[in-house]
């Protein structure tokens, strides 16, 4: 297994109503489309294009497991920050942890720690990462 050395990549994220429930909180399911979109602004901000990948070498990423832990509230109008960062490579899968903080005080919201894997975006096999994508990522 690769451990990577690397700063996390940060996004930052404002609370709209649509992301709340009823009593103005973040509703759970949200968090992971936060860090879904760290993580996309992250490949994206390493020059990997999601579609690019798929359309033109015909791959894709699926994430194959997370474990999120929410640990305090985010309500409407916060502004968060998002973070992403690739933790290890083995073959087909990666790791990834992120976190989530209120800008404004530094209160830790949520973190995750998931793995992903590379498909073949026409089989959706498992397939090796190529060289020039894990240069990007190391």
């Amino acid at each position: 297994m690769s451990e990577l050395n690397t700063v996390p990549f940060v996004w930052p994220v404002r609370v709209y109503f649509e992301d709340t429930d009823a009593g103005g909180v973040v509703y759970h399911s949200r968090y992971l489309n936060f860090f879904e979109r760290a993580r996309t602004e992250m490949m994206r901000a390493r020059g990997l294009s999601m579609t690019e990948l798929k359309q033109v070498h015909k791959l894709i990423w699926v994430v194959l497991d997370i474990n999120a832990r929410f640990r305090q509230a985010a309500k409407l109008d916060d502004e968060l920050l998002v973070t992403a960062e690739v933790t290890w490579i083995k073959g087909v899968r990666q790791g990834f942890r992120q976190q989530i903080t209120r800008k404004e005080d530094g209160v830790l919201i949520a973190t995750a720690e998931l793995s992903a894997v590379m498909l073949h975006a026409d089989s959706l096999k498992p397939a090796r990462m190529p060289a020039w994508i894990k240069a990007e990522l190391d």
